[in-house]
């Protein structure tokens, strides 16, 4: 591919990825002296993380206002417990042939900030393909579309709280933040609590992923203890035998060591 791979992008800005690896190092330095003056860790990302650009756009910036729940439900999904299949927690079966990628088995429990399991938990992912790439109108990043691999799944956790999913491991993909910018390889997860008005989403990283420095929705986590919760841990014994790896992820909803969750308009 040219050097000029802003052509194929024209609405790239102009900030480079030194400009916003420098950016990034600014914030986290100026934590790290908050944190040695006695600041409270921070474990959410930043609402304004000036590296990430549209950031400033993902907030309300007006005083919130009161809803009407019942109206709420009205608009919210219309489906529940029983409606989950078991086979919609293998993403590699949905399709008539065989996904192309690495075959992954990603497992763990989803926790209450006690270490309390948290039964009846629908979770639901979706992610790109092994080529990086959604199956998404909006996705018009030149990488092939798998006609195996759909990237949806969801399960109802159980009674320990456990979920786990069959899919492929997805690639990394640019995105329009800046010049040249990748993101890390990643599988993107919501959790509905007791109605579906109590929606979180997230996302679960994998270990050793060169481009986390680079990333500033990883990075707009400030604290490194926090950031380190969203990557998975590669676990053999969740490994089949010539079939797939295995990896290992919990989830925690509440307390000081909660999972990262995300403003559901994210798309990133």
């Amino acid at each position: 591919m040219s050097a000029n791979t802003n052509a194929l992008d024209p609405a790239a800005t102009t900030a480079t990825q030194e400009d916003i690896s420098a950016e990034i190092s600014s914030i986290h330095e100026d934590y790290r002296q908050q944190l040695l003056s006695g600041k409270k860790a921070e474990t959410q990302p930043r609402v304004d993380f000036a590296p990430y650009r549209s950031s400033l756009l993902r907030h309300p910036t007006k005083n919130l206002h009161h809803a009407d729940p019942e109206t709420i439900e009205l608009y919210s999904p219309a489906f529940g417990q029983r409606d989950v299949h078991a086979l919609e927690s293998d993403l590699t079966i949905q399709h008539n042939g065989e996904p192309i990628g690495e075959r992954i088995v990603v497992s763990g429990r989803v926790l209450d900030g006690d270490g309390r399991p948290v039964a009846g938990q629908l979770v639901e992912i979706w992610q790109a393909n092994a080529a990086g790439r959604y199956v998404h109108k909006r996705d018009q990043h030149p990488a092939p579309i798998d006609p195996n691999f759909t990237g949806v799944g969801r399960t109802i956790t159980g009674a320990n709280g456990e979920y786990s999913f069959t899919t492929i491991k997805p690639a990394p993909y640019p995105w329009k933040n800046h010049h040249n910018a990748w993101r890390p390889a990643h599988i993107h997860f919501s959790l509905f609590g007791t109605d579906f008005t109590q929606r979180m989403i997230t996302q679960m990283y994998f270990p050793g992923d060169p481009l986390f420095a680079l990333d500033p929705i990883y990075q707009s986590i400030t604290d490194q203890d926090a950031r380190d919760r969203l990557v998975a841990t590669y676990d053999h014994s969740i490994t089949s035998h010539e079939w797939a790896t295995g990896y290992n992820w919990d989830i925690v909803l509440t307390g000081s060591n909660r999972t990262w969750m995300e403003e559901e308009e994210g798309e990133h």
